[in-house]
């Protein structure tokens, strides 16, 4: 039980980073930056700040306990469909590797937090 709930602190501490706090920054003391992921894509700009809006919510609503299992269910859905959805973009439109592997290695470590998640909650563990 200790080991899935440390695995799943792990995978989560890395998702607020990475999919939270990361955004978050640069919307907020870089924003000439904010749109330099999705601009390339051809979206338009409104879509980067919808992005990181959602994804701060996100990884709030993943690693706040007091969050509603299904609102959680939903918060991992989104973060999912975002990650899915950046890996066909960067297919289809930039052709880098980089770019393309980066949001996959992301989606396992969310699965992962996920997994752990439901293991620690079944158990009634908090």
């Amino acid at each position: 039980m200790k080991k899935n709930k440390i695995t799943f602190w792990v995978a989560t501490t890395i998702l607020i980073l990475f999919e939270g706090v990361m955004p978050l920054g640069t919307l907020l003391f870089a924003p000439e930056y904010a749109t330099a992921g999705t601009e390339p894509l051809g979206y338009p700009n409104y879509f980067a700040y919808a992005l990181i809006i959602c994804k701060a919510l996100g990884v709030f609503a993943i690693s706040y306990n007091k969050i509603p299992g299904k609102l959680k269910e939903w918060a991992y859905a989104g973060l999912s469909f975002n990650l899915i959805f950046a890996f066909i973009s960067h297919t289809c439109v930039d052709k880098h590797i980089g770019n393309m592997i980066l949001p996959l290695v992301v989606l396992v470590i969310l699965w992962v937090s996920y997994s752990n998640n439901d293991r620690i909650h079944s158990y009634g563990e908090n």
